[in-house]
């Protein structure tokens, strides 16, 4: 039975959901957080003064800190500590604050166009705010403020999801390995650092404007005798001949179609009995799962931040898209929760699916 009354309870939590996030931010990016870091027990009118902004405002601010129990306020001396603030790593403090980051910068303006995104298709924020036609990843090469948003998150989620993406598959040895999509060359020389094999070849294949990039860092990290650089675009065709590939990060960024033409594609590229790896976030299959929050976060992200179409799927929807492109699935592998941070987001799997027929 419908209870109206908790429907609007929790309709509430979405309108206060962006000026608590501003709310937290800004006590970071002030400086309020990190003064009282370095000297507890500091008053409203201690803190303005360190940061530079009037005490009645730092005092409103703290307000939410106190109330979520982030930073404890002694009645009596008006003073402010960092409660459970304090006990977070620095480490895991600033994975959490470069995400935050990204958000701000990289999502809030932009997320004022999400209907006309959708309606559009394409990322109409990024027209809006910086005269830029295009996706994200594109923007991001051209435009600064777009890159610094995302750029750090960039590098931090690769270095977190790489080294458990590789040890989640094989790659025969001598394999010819494809590295669809494959950007700045970095997914082709790990394959190479971690799958290393007498007579192993990696491609990476991207646009063309790509070559010049990767070729310098194939250079630069010692495998230019074995990777090499094939330009064009996977949406036509790939190139023939591989025995295994590497589709990361990627495939949600497309819809349905798109996504069946990749997987056919591949399928046709492949050598008999060859290997496609798919590293994508996915759903849980109950997307009612309260303790997943992709679906709170994804779907403005994507349609409305990074391509203006795609979005995230269930394993079971993978499985199945695979299997009408010719593929059996062979195995699906999911980081260990042990490993993963309560601050998680992205719930990532690698399917790998071998080449039928």
């Amino acid at each position: 039975m419908s209870n109206p009354e908790a429907v609007l309870a929790r309709m509430r939590e979405y309108m206060v959901g962006p000026t608590r996030f501003m709310n937290l931010y800004a006590c970071f990016e002030l400086g309020i957080v990190e003064a009282l870091r370095k000297e507890p027990g500091l008053t409203a009118a201690g803190l303005g003064a360190a940061v530079g902004a009037k005490p009645d405002a730092v005092e409103q601010l703290l307000h939410l800190l106190v109330k979520e129990g982030f930073v404890a306020l002694d009645e009596a001396t008006g003073g402010y500590t960092l409660d459970t603030l304090g006990d977070v790593a620095e480490s895991d403090l600033q994975r959490v604050l470069t995400f935050m980051g990204m958000m701000k910068t990289g999502m809030l303006r932009q997320l004022y166009y999400l209907t006309d995104s959708v309606s559009t298709g394409a990322v109409v924020g990024l027209k809006e705010l910086y005269g830029f036609e295009g996706t994200m990843f594109q923007a991001a090469a051209e435009v600064e403020e777009v890159r610094d948003a995302w750029g750090p998150l960039a590098q931090s989620e690769t270095a977190s999801v790489y080294p458990w993406f590789f040890r989640s598959f094989d790659v025969p040895a001598g394999a010819r390995v494809l590295d669809v999509q494959g950007g700045n060359g970095l997914g082709a020389i790990m394959t190479c650092q971690t799958k290393g094999s007498p007579g192993l070849r990696v491609t990476t294949f991207d646009r063309p404007a790509m070559e010049a990039e990767c070729l310098r860092n194939f250079e630069a990290q010692g495998v230019a005798e074995q990777c090499s650089f094939a330009g064009g675009d996977a949406m036509e065709s790939l190139p023939g001949g591989y025995d295994v590939m590497l589709l990361k990060h990627f495939v949600d960024m497309y819809d349905k179609d798109e996504v069946l033409t990749l997987f056919r594609n591949a399928h046709r590229a492949l050598e008999p009995g060859g290997q496609i790896v798919v590293l994508a976030p996915v759903y849980p299959e109950d997307i009612r799962d309260a303790d997943d929050y992709q679906a709170d976060f994804f779907p403005a992200y994507i349609l409305g931040c990074v391509v203006g179409r795609g979005g995230l799927q269930k394993v079971s929807t993978y499985r199945g898209w695979l299997e009408q492109s010719g593929f059996e699935v062979t195995s699906v592998r999911a980081k260990d929760p042990a490993d993963i941070p309560p601050d998680a987001i992205i719930n990532r799997v690698v399917i790998c699916a071998t080449k039928a027929g």
